[in-house]
């Protein structure tokens, strides 16, 4: 197998943590950052490093679960994962909520047929139920006695948000069920989807732009922003709908197959999708998948594929469950849309770690559905793979809701007025020079007073993971950065109402707010400071790592390159950016600004249940009872460690079904082997 080379594990982290922060915006704060196609493709180009170097899978990869964990919000417990919003308590799913797998073409279908009939072991056709894939918000909903007791959102699969409040304002969820229903199962949990049909959507949008409110993005993102309001009276003003699309225990009496459950969920008065089809065979699946896709352009609501389920509940039980997903359903995505357009012109934008990147602007071209306009172009290398000119005829491809990509160059329409697109030799935003690091694709700009690196290091500064300043908006910072009022993270703290009043928009509430904020922010915990300083290669995870190797700032601070070596996850490239970071005058006049403040740089604080399983590093792989992440927070809980990557710092491998090369490199290495009873027994 080949051996992975620095750059594709920094490539992967990078990827790892990305993909990580888009699910985490999509399940949880109703705003997704890129549409389910794009998350896809990254999240398939995810999945493809990993095949290739299995060793280097880390265990909060996307791809082991179906979504970050909600944290307990009960206890103040640093996180490696990002928070949720606090607005709602936890509610736990007796029986997970899984994911999908998918498939793209009609080969992976095929394919996948092939694979339900091989542990099937049968020959003869599978019978599969099929359903349209509604984009919204997965819920679901608990009856006990006939009555809805309770309801929540699918949050990571194994814990949701309890929003039963919001719930019971959808008018066409039952409140009660049928008396013989109650009686044959007094315990009774539906899943299904809520949604915003498109016309109502627009109806929405035209009386919120009339009110001079904000219109909502897009139809999902109005469904799970409407369950998500504190006030349900808002939530019973928007028009949503409930799509019952099954229950989470298929072993209930007479309730044998999937087609049953929607025909007594229909009788239920629940709502049931009228293009729900059986298909006697991977054939008839291929049909029906063909003639939903040509009806797609027809529906009042926006799906973006088909979901495929093995009807019978006896062999979904013998088909079992991978890490993320069930092995009986797959989800079959609609086809790629392509589109011809001009380019017009390139711009270059600047990130906050100076990152420079090409973004296409092209004349505006329906996509997908959409009218599309940009595209980033990434770095130099594409630029020059495409070989593509300003005035160019290129492909733009979306598929769904995708943010475009522009996949080629029409080279037979190029005229002789194209002109070569020029990579900058100096910062767009800020004059300097810029530079291209070795073995990386990117220029950045060496200014660390650049307008434009300040403003996404601002934004950092007070993202979720970071200091959560709830109010700082885009406008205003940029403000504050323009007037010079700004210079580095830390005078936000030195904020006042004198100061804000004069801003353009500024109102004295939203001034009262926000400075409140910023002085509820100034307690915070010591993961939190790490991760909102903007090191490079130093996301949630590895803030919660420093943290607790070295369990206060100042000590995090003396700490030598050789130190930060040591620490299993923390690699060379992250271990001299943090030295460089914390040794800078600048960065060190900064975080004495912020002490001066009033910010408390508390020392970290790891609630444990115990310590027996102290300076024990563990490795979790193959398939368990439960999701990897409860075996990680149980080995955190009892002083242990967790690593993505065996070793011969390895303690033990807590393997389970179908471990693979973990289990192969353990054996090598002589680390111990164990099972889940084994690894209570430790903690025991």
């Amino acid at each position: 197998m080949a051996k992975p080379i620095k750059n594709i594990i920094d490539e992967y982290n990078k990827l790892c943590d990305r993909v990580k922060s888009y699910s985490d915006s999509y399940y949880y704060e109703d705003t997704p950052k890129v549409s389910d196609a794009e998350f896809d493709i990254l999240f398939d180009q995810l999945k493809s490093i990993e095949d290739k170097y299995p060793e280097i899978i880390r265990e909060d990869s996307p791809t082991q679960v179906v979504a970050s964990p909600i944290p307990d919000t009960s206890q103040k417990v640093a996180s490696p994962l990002p928070e949720v919003s606090k607005r709602f308590a936890p509610l736990v799913h007796r029986v997970a909520m899984l994911s999908l797998q998918k498939v793209s073409t009609t080969e992976e279908f095929i394919e996948f047929d092939k694979r339900v009939k091989n542990l099937l072991e049968k020959s003869d056709d599978i019978e599969y139920l099929t359903e349209p894939k509604l984009d919204g918000l997965a819920v679901e909903l608990v009856y006990e006695n006939g009555t809805f007791m309770r309801g929540s959102t699918r949050g990571d699969g194994t814990v949701g948000e309890d929003i039963t409040a919001n719930l019971k304002t959808i008018k066409n969820i039952p409140l009660k069920l049928s008396d013989k229903t109650a009686k044959l199962y007094p315990l009774l949990e539906v899943r299904g989807e809520v949604i915003m049909k498109l016309s109502e959507f627009e109806k929405l949008n035209k009386k919120l732009v009339s009110e001079e409110i904000a219109p909502l993005a897009n139809p999902r993102n109005g469904a799970a922003g409407s369950l998500r309001q504190l006030d349900a009276t808002i939530t019973a003003s928007r028009p949503l709908l409930f799509y019952a699309y099954g229950i989470s225990d298929t072993t209930l009496p007479k309730l044998t197959t999937q087609q049953k459950v929607i025909e007594f969920l229909s009788n239920e008065n629940f709502l049931i999708n009228d293009l729900i089809y059986m298909g006697e065979s991977a054939h008839e699946v291929e049909v029906i998948f063909d003639k939903l896709e040509k009806k797609r352009p027809e529906l009042d609501y926006e799906i973006d594929g088909m979901v495929i389920k093995v009807n019978s509940f006896e062999e979904q039980a013998l088909l079992g469950q991978i890490a993320r997903a069930p092995r009986w359903a797959v989800a079959w995505k609609f086809a790629a849309e392509e589109a011809e357009t001009i380019l017009e012109d390139v711009e270059f934008s600047v990130g906050r770690t100076g990152v420079i990147t090409p973004v296409a602007n092209f004349r505006p071209v329906k996509v997908g559905g959409v009218m599309v306009s940009n595209a980033s172009l990434h770095n130099e290398d594409e630029l020059q793979n495409l070989d593509v000119r300003i005035g160019d005829t290129v492909v733009i491809k979306r598929a769904g809701d995708v943010i475009p990509k522009v996949i080629r160059v029409v080279k037979e329409k190029r005229t002789k007025s194209s002109k070569i697109i020029k990579f900058p030799t100096t910062c767009p935003s800020c004059g300097e020079h810029i530079y291209r690091p070795e073995e990386e694709a990117a220029y950045r700009c060496v200014n660390s007073s650049c307008p434009a690196q300040l403003e996404g290091r601002i934004f950092h500064f007070a993202s979720k993971g970071g200091f959560d300043i709830v109010g700082l908006g885009d406008k205003l910072a940029r403000q504050l950065i323009d007037e010079k009022i700004i210079l580095d993270p830390s005078d936000l703290f030195y904020l006042t109402k004198e100061i804000l009043l004069p801003l353009e928009r500024m109102a004295e509430k939203k001034a009262d707010n926000l400075l409140a904020e910023l002085e509820r922010s100034k307690t915070t915990s010591l993961p939190k400071i790490i991760y909102a300083l903007g090191i490079i290669g130093v996301g949630e995870s590895v803030a919660v790592l420093l943290a607790e190797e070295f369990k206060s700032f100042e000590k995090l601070q003396s700490a030598t390159l050789e130190a930060l070596n040591e620490i299993n996850g923390i690699g060379p490239n992250i271990a001299q950016n943090i030295v460089e970071f914390l040794s800078s005058e600048s960065n060190q006049k900064m975080l004495q600004k912020m002490k001066d403040a009033g910010v408390l740089f508390e020392d970290y604080i790891n609630k444990n249940k115990s310590d027996s399983l102290k300076n024990k590093i563990f490795v979790i792989t193959g398939t368990l009872s439960k999701p990897r992440n409860y075996y990680k927070n149980l080995i955190l809980e009892n002083g242990g460690k967790v690593s993505s990557s065996v070793s011969a710092k390895t303690s033990y491998l807590l393997a389970g079904e179908d471990a693979g090369s973990k289990l192969e490199k353990a054996n090598k290495l002589s680390v111990q082997v164990i099972t889940v009873d084994e690894l209570i027994t430790l903690i025991s």
